[in-house]
């Protein structure tokens, strides 16, 4: 299953925002809960210094951040929806210097802001959190934290 959101999120990716297909982003879990994903640390993700860049954390953190959105507004019924980050802040606490995985929990959250949107037709903003570990290094210690402003809207 994995294989085939991976497969799917590439092939989005490289017909509307190639930027992410280039970028070797993997699909390691996803539900209406829970998103991870992880990019490796190549050549095409580093910076001067040798640690992930940071365009490429940001990366990591939209797909993460957006991917249970994107899933629940394919299943709304009556129409179609979008979605969009408005806002974007990152703390950034340590060097990843390995591969690197974006986790975001907040689907419960994300899931109750599709259904308003759905009901309202009205444009709807949420803040989701998006945690960033290199678990070779540093186990379950973020590297970065992302707080990102989803919103989405549903037309009929």
């Amino acid at each position: 299953m994995l294989f085939k959101e991976t497969a799917l999120l590439r092939a989005f990716a490289f017909t509307k925002i190639p930027l992410i297909f280039f970028s070797g982003i993997m699909v390691e879990a996803i539900s209406d809960e829970v998103c991870e994903v992880s990019l490796p640390f190549q050549r095409r993700n580093k910076n001067h210094l040798g640690s992930m860049y940071f365009g490429a954390l940001c990366i990591g953190a939209d797909v993460a951040g957006g991917m249970i959105a994107a899933r629940l507004l394919k299943q709304v019924k009556k129409g179609k929806g979008t979605l969009i980050f408005k806002d974007f802040q990152a703390k950034f606490l340590k060097r990843p210097e390995g591969k690197t995985f974006f986790r975001c929990v907040d689907g419960a959250k994300i899931k109750d802001a599709v259904m308003k949107a759905e009901e309202s037709l009205e444009r709807v903003d949420l803040p989701v959190k998006v945690i960033a570990t290199v678990p070779a290094l540093s186990g379950e210690e973020p590297v970065a934290e992302f707080t990102l402003t989803l919103s989405l809207k549903v037309r009929r």
